[in-house]
């Protein structure tokens, strides 16, 4: 229980862009006065730092261990999009989230999934229908509409599509936008529909575009897409209008820095730093009426010390009055959490995955490849030569074309493949249940041996990520809907470290590998993608 306390340092002013020596009175988390003072220590008092757009569950840890890791880097509250585990658990999943998060301090702002599942060209384990929409966002721990991927739903005002958009509406929350590469009289019509933000913004054109009909953009830098270094300008440029995401972030790379680490590069780049914590701080609580406060008097006791406005490195954080973390410790509790998910996949077998030449997409004698981009979500279609024996499509590393596998993980399926380009792998084969949106199984390899042992091995585990080269074989298994682990945070980013680098000695030049295959099979993301139904034409939007 927060207690009465003062604290001194050179207090920021955001909205003035003013810096001054200040000593802070917080009484039973409320701050109760700001008062300026001769001198005080050379540390900054701000307010903390929020992610304006995040998957929880791609840091493979559930919302209260999320938590202890976050606040070591002022990390005070995210807007949590629970989709992930709403495609496997439903209403259910979306409400483990809210009650788990409840259990930490820390401001967990979930929002009610609009497209679950994503598309029907793939399988997920629920169905989230407008009137359920309707009741989540009925509920006071839900916050917003979570991003409308469905943009072609939007465009030809699909009935549910517009019954979800109207829900929010009238529930006075905001809409949150996805739709990468929409420009011009398509992302106008989509704006005016009453979404509001967008953060698959790649280039600074669509940035531009989006921004000149009203919408407000957020910058993303993840562990697998990073759309920083194309987008930071906007923070100068349009202040009022920009804010900082992380969107899907990997134990490993949460361990290393959050926000704060944006804000420093930011910062590095010429950016006024003014402007810089405008979109880490203010912003967020703004657009989506968040009970935060801005570190005014009067709001509650929700901030940090930084040692500097440079490198923003956190010497404290409180959460409504209460001491979170110090000195890059959390002092939040480890919470022991139960286990929902729903998993039905048998094991399979060498014969399962082979690819006859004469039933997979073929042009002019050349086969659909899958080109993975390292740093985006977006993909290339390539039409190769590839290496046939027998009427059977081979892998080849020559090339470094490989085999990718989605299997359904529901219920009883024959799992469908193709081919990808840029995995870089000489050997192994690595697998995972981490596959937006619907989470299925997928993976890539270099032999059917490795990729079958690779897929077997998350089965066994009832869900995780795998890797196997030849005989070894590691996992990590994540049993919350496949998709989390309720172990120690600290534990599991070792352990995901570990793994990530054996995939990355197979040969692997991705920064990201596992990150990069769970979004293979993410068909609102253009362009060439695999589901558990086959290969998905992202352009055309339709399976081949």
């Amino acid at each position: 229980m927060a207690t009465s306390f003062k604290i001194e340092g050179q207090y920021v002013d955001i909205a003035r862009k003013q810096i001054f020596p200040a000593v802070v009175t917080i009484d039973h988390g409320l701050i109760t006065a700001i008062e300026k003072i001769p001198v005080a220590p050379h540390h900054f008092l701000l307010p903390g730092f929020i992610d304006a757009h995040v998957h929880i569950e791609s840091s493979m840890l559930v919302p209260s261990s999320f938590a202890r890791l976050a606040v070591t880097h002022g990390t005070i509250g995210t807007i949590s999009d629970p989709h992930e585990i709403a495609n496997v658990c439903g209403v259910e999943g979306v409400h483990y989230m809210i009650d788990n998060g409840k259990k930490v301090p820390f401001h967990f702002f979930f929002g009610a999934p609009s497209c679950v599942p994503a598309t029907e060209f793939e399988t997920a384990g629920a169905a989230i229908r407008s009137e359920a929409v309707a009741n989540l966002l009925g509920n006071k721990d839900i916050y917003y509409l979570s991003e409308m991927m469905n943009f072609p739903g939007v465009l030809f005002e699909d009935e549910e599509v517009m019954k979800k958009i109207a829900a929010a509406h009238k529930a006075g929350k905001p809409v949150d936008g996805h739709a990468p590469g929409l420009r011009g009289e398509d992302a106008k019509k989509y704006i005016e529909a009453g979404i509001s933000t967008d953060h698959e913004c790649f280039t600074i054109e669509e940035a531009l575009d989006k921004l000149s009909h009203g919408m407000k953009i957020l910058i993303r830098d993840g562990s697998a897409a990073k759309n920083f270094e194309a987008l930071y300008e906007l923070l100068d440029d349009h202040p009022n209008h920009t804010m900082l995401c992380s969107d899907d972030k990997h134990p490993d790379s949460l361990l290393e820095g959050h926000i704060n680490a944006l804000c420093a590069r930011a910062v590095a780049k010429g950016i006024d730093q003014f402007n810089v914590l405008k979109a880490a701080c203010i912003n967020p609580v703004k657009h989506y009426q968040l009970p935060t406060g801005l570190f005014q008097v009067g709001d509650a006791a929700n901030f940090i010390v930084v040692k500097n406005l440079i490198d923003f490195e956190v010497i404290q954080t409180y959460i409504n009055g209460n001491k979170v973390a110090e000195a890059g410790k959390s002092l939040i509790p480890m919470i022991h959490e139960k286990i929902i998910n729903q998993f039905n996949a048998l094991a399979i077998t060498i014969k399962d995955i082979k690819i006859k030449a004469n039933d997979y997409p073929q042009k002019d004698g050349r086969y659909a490849v899958i080109e993975a981009i390292d740093g985006q979500l977006i993909t290339n279609c390539l039409w190769e030569l590839l290496a046939i024996i027998d009427n059977e499509i081979n892998t080849d590393t020559s090339k470094d074309i490989l085999k990718i596998v989605v299997y359904n993980r529901y219920h009883a399926a024959p799992p469908k493949m193709g081919f990808i380009k840029n995995f870089g792998f000489k050997n192994g084969a690595i697998a995972s249940t981490v596959a937006h949106d619907s989470h299925n199984i997928i993976a890539v390899g270099v032999t059917d041996e490795e990729i079958v042992n690779a897929i077997n091995a998350v089965i066994k585990e009832q869900g995780g990520i795998s890797c196997v080269l030849g005989d070894v074989i590691k996992v990590l298994g994540l049993p919350v809907a496949g998709l989390m682990s309720v172990e120690d945070p600290y534990q599991v980013a070792a352990d995901y470290t570990q793994i990530d680098h054996m995939a990355k000695a197979l040969g692997s030049r991705l920064g990201s590998p596992f990150m990069t295959l769970s979004f293979m099979a993410l068909l609102v993301i253009p362009q060439l993608k695999l589901s558990d139904k086959g290969l998905f034409d992202g352009t055309a939007f339709k399976l081949f």
